[in-house]
């Protein structure tokens, strides 16, 4: 069950650092790479008999990470008009 977890992480990895022409596939991404960590966190957690309120917590901040990815989703399709990374150049 670990080598199919540890398979999970690294293809959303893979994925994170070889498809980044859109950010809704990077948000896609890293949303893909908390899941997989929500899980790796329980696990531990419930082998090692730990409380299960740090769960909440990282759930918390899970969420919050997610809703602000999504406002700088929408906010730069509102200024460039599309999702693609390259059409937008910090320097200007």
């Amino acid at each position: 069950m670990n080598l199919y977890i540890i398979f999970m992480f690294l293809s959303g990895l893979i994925v994170f650092c070889s498809l980044r022409k859109h950010l809704l596939v990077v948000l896609f991404s890293l949303e893909y790479l908390v899941i997989i960590l929500f899980l790796l966190f329980f696990i531990f957690l419930f082998l090692f008999g730990f409380e299960m309120y740090y769960l909440l917590i990282f759930l918390v901040f899970s969420v919050c990470e997610g809703a602000l990815g999504l406002g700088v989703l929408v906010n730069f399709i509102r200024s460039h008009g599309n999702d693609l990374l390259s059409s937008f150049s910090s320097l200007w």
